[in-house]
């Protein structure tokens, strides 16, 4: 059985992308939840963490957001952007579907256009435009979930883009517009 918080986190996430009217013009259930949000996450190439809880209760923390956009960072550039809040609350919704105390493992989040270009050189699938440029999208995986259960859980929130790459073992989640794609 699932626990009323557990089912808020998941409800909530899968509206993610318009919390705010939602937690305004809803009665009962979604407003007054006492819902948090919480995002897991390792970088592998600069072996930083976060595990943090970054939304309690309708409001974002602003401190732990300023963590995230470190986090997100273009980690080659050191550059570091306000990453967008509708992707971390995708990332984290996916986290709470998946049903895991796996920490999730970033491959790519914010990119600046030098670096995405510089990767495009080796990897054709690199958009020239990417979500990753504007601090909307997320290279992801983990270890003990499939990419295809990590993608259909992404997939469950209808919001932005998902893409499975089960080739190179990873899903990308932007907060764009609603599609789906596999390579």
């Amino acid at each position: 059985m699932v626990s009323r918080r557990k089912f808020c986190t998941i409800l909530s996430g899968a509206f993610a992308a318009a919390a705010a009217p939602i937690y305004s013009n809803t009665p009962g259930l979604l407003r007054n939840a006492g819902d948090i949000r919480v995002i897991k996450l390792k970088n592998n190439k600069t072996s930083e963490k976060i595990n943090l809880v970054y939304w309690i209760e309708g409001t974002y923390i602003s401190e732990a957001l300023k963590e995230v956009n470190y986090f997100m960072r273009d980690w080659r550039q050191n550059k570091v952007i306000t990453y967008d809040v509708a992707n971390v609350d995708i990332i984290a919704a996916t986290q709470a579907l998946l049903d895991t105390s796996e920490t999730m493992q970033l491959l790519s989040g914010y990119r600046t256009a030098r670096t995405n270009k510089m990767l495009s050189f080796s990897n054709s699938g690199v958009a020239r435009n990417s979500y990753h440029i504007k601090g909307m999208a997320a290279d992801l995986r983990l270890d003990n979930r499939s990419v295809s259960q990590i993608a259909n859980a992404a997939k469950a929130c209808m919001s932005g883009g998902v893409g499975s790459y089960p080739r190179s073992g990873f899903v990308h989640i932007d907060c764009g517009p609603v599609r789906v794609w596999k390579r």
